[in-house]
């Protein structure tokens, strides 16, 4: 079924509207002038014209969507309109009865008209003008009081006063149309000031409203003109009001809604429009109507001073609020979001002032092992422990510096006066950091780098040596604290330049593989070999890993170097498998750091490295240490999907973290690595030390927690043959160590695979 088609915009029926009231005008225009046909034509301009905007109220409340409220309101001017129409319609019909006399005062009449401007009034006084705050619409109430006091001021001194006061006598109906005619005015003109949009247009608002200008213009002619005011009344002003009200109706049909908008001019032109009556007031006879006007002027005039304190006030207000907003901005700019420290932009700009005078003293503090605690326990409680570390420091530092966050967990505390010792502040810091930290009661320690420089020092200058002194200082362990000297290599350029040559040398192929044996203590036979990568620099000789490795997980590196470790390995285990068949090794394990745990492609190197090699997966070990296993969900997840494969994990330097036995509980291991620490010593008679009773101690719970959680053991660092003898009385089965076996190439690796298939070609 189609839709019924649409009726036609009222833009028509503006247009019949405007031909009634236009014919309705040129026949008053004749008739004054010639004194043509009979005086009461001009009753019919008034309904004729009712009846074309009647038409357009319905065309636009059948044709055009609107919201409830927007229809309610266009319904009771349907109403206004129909009691007008039908009220003028008995009007003309009782004129042409009675001519030529004039027509008799109608009670009928008298009430449609009465309901008509009373639907008109509630029309305009419940239209829906748009959401205000509290205090806006207690302003609105404010601006629109002093419009409608001055609007009614205006109305009552040009029309209705004179109406009350003229020599004629008017019924009383007559009058009170009159005024409701001009409150319903005053109200539609007022009623629309300051508003921020509504359902309803505000200029058809406005246009229903000033159609009572219509009424009161007649009575106002009526007044000085008395009986001789109706032919033009009827025929000039009557007309009028119906064609504003088709207007509106065309102005609604467009209507989509309007922004806000706010007329502050209304309120003093209302003072205007009060002043006017009141001069004249003042300069003509004082009747009673005109005390009245004296009244409303005053009342309009102190409405308008009120609305100048309020608006004094809230200006007052609004300038403190946006001094206390420019100090917020100036404070976030220049201070950490999180800590409330300041910034490093306001530490730097502090720093510069203090090197062009004074010279200064920097501390930077770096939290250890934050990393781990970001990772493993969430970003909240590490965000908060970043808090609790803020906290520590204004304590700590209290007047003798300036502490700030120049970004993550690295702080730095600025000192300008001399007479304050960095090393003191330094302590109370430390003492400050190593307590239990925060509400999940975490203990931390802080690495610190003292630098002090004279004025006239560069920024950069200072903050590197500060830098360096924090290196030195991390270097030597936890909670340890540095103060830069001349002689110290600053790592930054010393990392700059190992790393480039890192790149250069993977590129060169200057890296090798060598293979420490696993060795059966028992059997004294080699069962799997532990991967390691050596560096032949063609000027430096031999790096060692201690000085290569740490810049490779800086710099990223460690990711492609340890991509060429993983393949490495796997094709030179195959080879083995190949040609000393499957039983001569049972593992080949490569170390993995924690920054290859974090690369989303590790899985496929991984499972790229065994497909090209063919290696199968469970001869596979990948050996991780326990700060690279407590990384977070994401290395979790790599880790079981690792497992899943059939790749074995072992976890190295086993005992030395603090979450070892939580870690096996949570963490895929096959293999636990008893570290090297536990052994030395360890063949030491127990009853003789504390330390060597210690390290029996741990290294037999390990072999006993293991056997427990059916894991493997290895010894790790098993230097003479007492150490191993005390391991194997302990229960341990598998070692590694200079004694057993050092690192060696592939060749040596393969010479002694071959010793052990081949016992009688080896002697």
């Amino acid at each position: 079924m189609s839709d019924s088609p649409r009726p036609p915009a009222p833009r028509r029926y503006v247009l019949a509207t405007a031909a009634f009231a236009g014919l309705s005008i040129g026949w008053y225009l004749i008739w004054a002038t010639a004194g043509a046909g009979p005086a009461v034509l001009a009753y019919f301009g008034a309904p004729l014209a009712t009846l074309g905007s009647a038409a357009g109220v319905i065309a636009l409340l059948r044709g055009h969507p609107m919201v409830p409220a927007a229809r309610r309101f266009w319904i009771l001017i349907l109403v206004l309109e129909a009691g007008v129409g039908i009220g003028r319609g008995l009007q003309t019909v009782n004129a042409l009865r009675a001519y030529p006399e004039p027509p008799r005062s109608s009670a009928t009449v008298g009430l449609l008209m009465l309901v008509a401007v009373l639907a008109a009034i509630a029309a305009l006084a419940t239209v829906p003008l748009g959401r205000l705050s509290g205090t806006a619409r207690r302003r609105q109430l404010l601006d629109r009081t002093i419009a409608f006091t001055g609007c009614v001021t205006l109305l009552w001194f040009t029309g209705l006063a004179p109406l009350l006061d003229a020599d004629d006598s008017w019924p009383l109906r007559s009058k009170l149309m009159v005024g409701l005619a001009m409150l319903m005015a005053a109200i539609g003109i007022t009623r629309v000031a300051n508003i921020p949009g509504g359902p309803v247009d505000r200029v058809a608002i406005r246009l229903v409203a000033s159609s009572g200008l219509a009424t009161a213009a007649y009575a106002m002619l009526a007044a000085h003109a008395g009986h001789d005011a109706v032919v033009p009344g009827q025929a000039v002003l009557l007309p009028l009001g119906p064609l504003l009200i088709a207007a509106a109706a065309y102005r609604q049909w467009s209507y989509a809604g309007a922004g806000p908008r706010r007329e502050s001019w209304l309120p003093y032109l209302a003072v205007i429009a009060a002043d006017i009556p009141l001069v004249a007031s003042v300069f003509g006879p004082m009747r009673w109507s005109n005390r009245v006007v004296v009244l409303l002027a005053v009342l309009v005039t102190l409405l308008a001073a009120l609305r100048q304190l309020l608006a004094h006030r809230d200006n007052l207000r609004l300038i403190r609020a946006q001094q206390a907003s420019e100090e917020q901005l100036r404070h976030e700019a220049t201070h950490d979001a999180l800590t409330g420290l300041a910034n490093r932009g306001l530490f730097r700009d502090h720093l510069a002032g203090a090197l062009e005078s004074t010279g200064a003293a920097v501390i930077l503090v770096d939290l250890d092992d934050f990393r781990t605690v970001n990772d493993s326990l969430g970003h909240d409680i590490g965000d908060d422990l970043l808090v609790a570390v803020a906290d520590g420091l204004r304590g700590a530092v209290g007047d003798d510096g300036l502490p700030a966050r120049l970004n993550g967990d690295e702080f730095a505390v600025l000192i300008v006066d001399p007479a304050v010792s960095a090393e003191d502040v330094v302590q109370r810091i430390g003492g400050v950091l190593t307590g239990s930290l925060s509400a999940h009661r975490l203990l931390m320690h802080a690495s610190c780098g003292i630098a002090d420089a004279p004025a006239g020092t560069g920024i950069d200058d200072l903050m590197r040596d500060a830098d360096t002194a924090l290196h030195a200082a991390k270097q030597r362990g936890k909670g340890n604290w540095v103060r830069f000297t001349a002689d110290m290599e600053r790592p930054v350029l010393a990392d700059a330049q190992l790393g480039a040559d890192l790149r250069r040398g993977l590129a060169a192929k200057e890296f090798r593989v060598v293979y420490q044996p696993l060795v059966d203590l028992h059997a004294n036979r080699v069962i799997g070999v532990e991967a390691l990568v050596r560096w032949q620099h063609p000027t430096r000789g031999v790096v060692s890993p201690a000085d290569f490795i740490p810049v490779a997980e800086r710099t990223g590196l460690i990711v492609p170097l340890g991509r060429f470790v993983l393949r490495e390995t796997c094709r030179q285990a195959a080879i083995w498998l190949r040609e000393f068949g499957p039983d001569v090794l049972q593992k080949a394990g490569p170390n993995v750091s924690a920054r290859q745990l974090h690369d989303p492609d590790f899985v496929d190197d991984v499972r790229a490295a065994l497909a090209d090699s063919g290696l199968p997966g469970t001869m596979l070990v990948l050996e991780l240490t326990e700060s690279a296993v407590l990384r977070g969900q994401q290395v979790s997840r790599t880790l079981h999907e690792l497992h899943d494969m059939g790749v074995r994990l072992a976890l190295d330097d086993f005992g030395t973290g603090e979450s070892s036995l939580s870690l096996l509980q949570a963490f895929p291991a096959s293999i636990v690595k008893l570290d090297k620490s536990f052994v030395d010593g360890i063949e030491l008679d127990e009853e003789g030390t504390p330390e060597a009773a210690a390290r029996q101690a741990v290294a037999r719970a390990v072999i006993q927690m293991a056997g427990a959680l059916d894991l493997a053991t290895v010894a790790e660092g098993i230097e003479n043959e007492e150490q191993a003898e005390r391991l194997r009385q302990l229960g341990y089965t598998l070692g590694q160590g200079y004694h057993l076996a050092e690192p060696m190439t592939p060749e040596l690796v393969t010479a002694m695979l071959d010793g052990q298939q081949n016992p009688a070609a080896a002697a």
